[in-house]
């Protein structure tokens, strides 16, 4: 029943989500969906650290309710731009 009501909720956009946006990569991922706010809140955690573990930097978390079209979103340009400029010189 409880997923039922998750997925109905979900597929007006009321269903929670966890989103989680890292620098390197660039990229945001969504976790979910949640019933509610606090169940999406317990599980965060885990999603940090499973990306933590997979070297991903500057991870920023938030917890919305949303519909995310694609769970996981990689900006390759900017993800290469980042990396060019983290390596240049600034004397050059």
């Amino acid at each position: 029943m409880k997923e039922l009501l998750t997925n109905f909720l979900n597929s007006i956009g009321f269903a929670w989500w966890v989103e989680v946006v890292t620098d390197a990569p660039r990229c945001t991922y969504y976790f979910g969906p949640f019933l509610n706010s606090a169940e999406a809140e317990y599980a965060k955690p885990g999603y940090i650290e499973d990306l933590e573990r997979e070297g991903a930097q500057n991870i920023r978390v938030v917890v919305k309710r949303c519909k995310p079209g694609e769970l996981t979103l990689y900006d390759e340009k900017l993800d290469v731009i980042g990396r060019g400029a983290s390596l240049a010189s600034p004397f050059a």
